[in-house]
């Protein structure tokens, strides 16, 4: 035991190490218990209560000059409140009596009499990030994997250990409510632009004595200036308050999700009452809190955790290059999302235009995902145009996007074969051919899987891993550590016609066509499903995923009648988005709809019709375990289409929907 150590007092801790060193500078590092992360639930909480008394009595007999918080863990600081505990609390009393405590011992450490720094690599979110406002000082190492944040919006609250205020106080207005309401993850130097953090430093070696330096000079905060404060009084709040209304009603309903709107109403009433506010925030958190709506999308976060276990763990392969062929959109973006993840990908093609085309369309990407020229350039090295597939024989994954026709890809796959080094994974991006039929020449028909990608690749979040009756395990496995590799979320389903998302999603389209062919209107359609709370309509999304496709996978489902309107204007070359018309006129992306007004209940009425024929093929498809758990077949119908998270997913919501959720309001004062 260091002298460092015998100096502290002895606080029977499980989650955080305490100790005082030579200089009477206390250290406490959170290190949660059997956890990869640290999140903070009820323990780590009551603990950092006993450091924060130890460090008052300290300061009271001049023992301690500072305090230090900081993370034990490698890669990460605090990943917030533990969402698992979220489940115990059935009223609005019981939130509100478990974060009364919490809230006091923030305020202790904020009106600590000696320093208190937040000394952060990794990613600080939610509660983490509500408990480093409340220190004095916030020092942050440049890691492009440190960032901060409120991502709460996404579970349907807002912040509710007085993060609202603190962080209005520390970064105005503006930044810190765009924060709150849209949920995102800040890179620490734009957050130390926006006044939350106030000092960065190259690396987590530096933290240590930067922190130190802190507290020996006394370091403090300090508050958002006039110009970022002036959002916040009165009458420009109301604007603003409006304003936030206006566009944050762009993207989500009021009554599907209240969350931002109760935070926008928090703010315009005592945004500029910083005592006021944090007074407030429990009464409008903590109806939220107990809400079906923060209920499900809790689930739909716990869901997102069991796709990501459906890779193995200690598996022992990482893949490092990917070849890709096919340069169409599809391949292409594949072949983007996988160099922007850090691998090196050839990109092959019969066109040496389509070649060229598909390598350019990357830039948007990396523009995006990379934030300095050396990044970006590095990024398009990894890019490689092989026309020939010289990259084949180099590759860990070899991926094919091409023309879905059952011999061209059985040709191409006997040559791969060939090729291929052994342990790579031969993979298929087909979206309706069966892997075993594409399998069927090989000689190792086994190492054929299916990885599957949605359209647009970069923004959603699900890949098929599809098992043909003759894939190997090994090779499913490899492929779902490969798209967990690439940021997505894996969900291993059988080879069946459409395997799960496709599947689902045909029979839903194609019963609403049905609607349009008895001269139902199609923007009351897709309104009404939009109501329900997809995030389009089934004929809006029918023109987006295409019209050939669609009838494609309809046929190949045995759904799709002749001589319906979309055979019609399959045949007359009207494929939807990408043509510029399809059951819509489109025009610079949007399509395009004539201002009318249907009586809401009427609408309510139709959305759940609407989604009738998807659930009942959510249930089929659960009964001839295409995936394996109902669980498994709602997060791939949220995640693979966009399914109203809200409801919890389709066999959630058909379990559960009976009973309507009471509009959210605020808890009685």
């Amino acid at each position: 035991m260091s002298d460092a150590s015998r100096n502290a007092p002895a606080l029977a801790l499980k989650d955080w190490r305490y100790e005082i060193d030579n200089e009477g500078i206390a250290w406490a590092t959170f290190d949660r218990e059997g956890a990869s992360a640290n999140a903070l639930g009820r323990r780590p909480i009551e603990e950092l209560e006993r450091i924060v008394s130890a460090v008052e009595q300290g300061a009271r007999d001049k023992s301690v000059r500072g305090l230090v918080i900081l993370s034990g863990k490698e890669k990460g600081f605090i990943v917030g409140a533990d969402i698992n505990e979220f489940e115990a609390f059935q009223t609005e009393a019981q939130v509100t009596e478990n974060i009364r405590p919490v809230n006091i011992m923030l305020d202790r450490i904020e009106k600590m009499p000696v320093p208190v720094v937040a000394a952060i690599h990794g990613v600080c979110v939610g509660g983490g990030f509500e408990l480093v406002l409340a220190c004095h000082y916030r020092i942050a190492t440049r890691d492009d994997d440190t960032r901060v944040g409120f991502p709460e919006v996404k579970l349907g609250i807002f912040p509710g250990f007085n993060g609202t205020a603190r962080s209005i106080r520390s970064a105005g207005a503006m930044a810190a409510m765009t924060n709150m309401l849209t949920g995102g993850m800040i890179r620490a130097s734009a957050a130390r632009g926006m006044g939350f953090i106030d000092e960065l430093v190259a690396s987590r070696g530096a933290l240590h004595w930067a922190a130190r330096k802190a507290v020996l000079q006394k370091r403090k905060s300090k508050p958002a200036g006039a110009p970022k404060s002036f959002a916040a009084m009165w009458p420009a709040r109301g604007l603003l308050s409006r304003k936030m209304r206006e566009e944050t009603g762009k993207k989500a309903r009021e009554d599907h999700y209240p969350a931002p709107f109760r935070l926008i109403d928090l703010f315009e009433k005592y945004g500029g009452d910083y005592e006021g506010m944090k007074a407030a925030e429990t009464r409008y958190f903590a109806p939220l809190m107990v809400s079906d709506t923060s209920r499900n999308l809790r689930r739909v976060f716990k869901l997102s955790e069991e796709l990501k276990a459906q890779a193995p763990k200690g598996l022992g392969w990482k893949p490092v290059r990917v070849h890709v062929i096919g340069a169409g959109t599809m391949g292409a973006d594949i072949a983007g999302v996988c160099v922007a993840s850090g691998m090196e990908v050839t990109l092959q093609d019969l066109s040496a235009e389509q070649l060229a085309k598909g390598i350019a369309s990357q830039g948007k990407l990396f523009a995006r995902k990379f934030k300095t020229r050396a990044t970006r350039t590095a990024a398009k090295t990894r890019l490689i145009s092989d026309p020939t597939g010289q990259g084949i024989s180099r590759a860990d994954v070899v991926i094919e996007a091409i023309v879905e026709k059952l011999e061209v890809k059985q040709k191409l796959f006997a040559d791969l074969e060939t090729k291929m080094k052994p342990g790579a994974v031969m993979a298929t991006n087909t979206s309706s051919l069966m892997i075993e039929d594409i399998a069927q020449p090989l000689k190792d028909p086994g190492r054929l899987v299916g990885i599957h990608f949605f359209s647009p690749v970069p923004q959603m979040p699900l890949v098929e891993v599809v098992r043909g009756k003759q894939s190997r395990e090994e090779d499913i496995q490899k492929a779902a550590s490969f798209v967990t590799a690439i940021g997505k979320f894996p969900l291993i389903a059988k080879s069946v016609p459409g395997f799960l998302v496709n599947r689902l999603l045909a029979p839903y389209m194609m019963a609403a066509m049905a609607r349009l062919e008895k001269g139902e209107e199609k923007e009351k359609i897709d309104e009404a499903a939009r109501v329900f709370g997809m995030p389009m309509g089934p004929i809006e999304l029918a023109d987006n995923v295409g019209l050939d496709v669609c009838a494609h996978v309809g046929k190949i489902l045995g759904i799709s009648p002749e001589g319906s309107r979309l055979d019609a204007l399959v045949q007359s070359g009207r494929l939807g988005k990408k043509t510029g018309e399809g059951f819509y006129k489109w025009k610079d992306g949007r399509a395009e709809k004539g201002e009318k007004t249907y009586d809401k209940r009427e609408l309510e009425a139709l959305g759940k019709e609407l989604v009738e024929p998807l659930i009942n093929e959510a249930q089929r498809a659960l009964d001839e375990r295409v995936v394996e758990t109902a669980d498994l077949v709602d997060a791939g119908v949220i995640f693979g289409t966009g399914f109203a998270p809200f409801r919890g997913g389709p066999l959630h919501y058909r379990a559960t929907h009976q009973v309507e959720p009471p509009r959210i309001g605020l808890a009685a004062e």
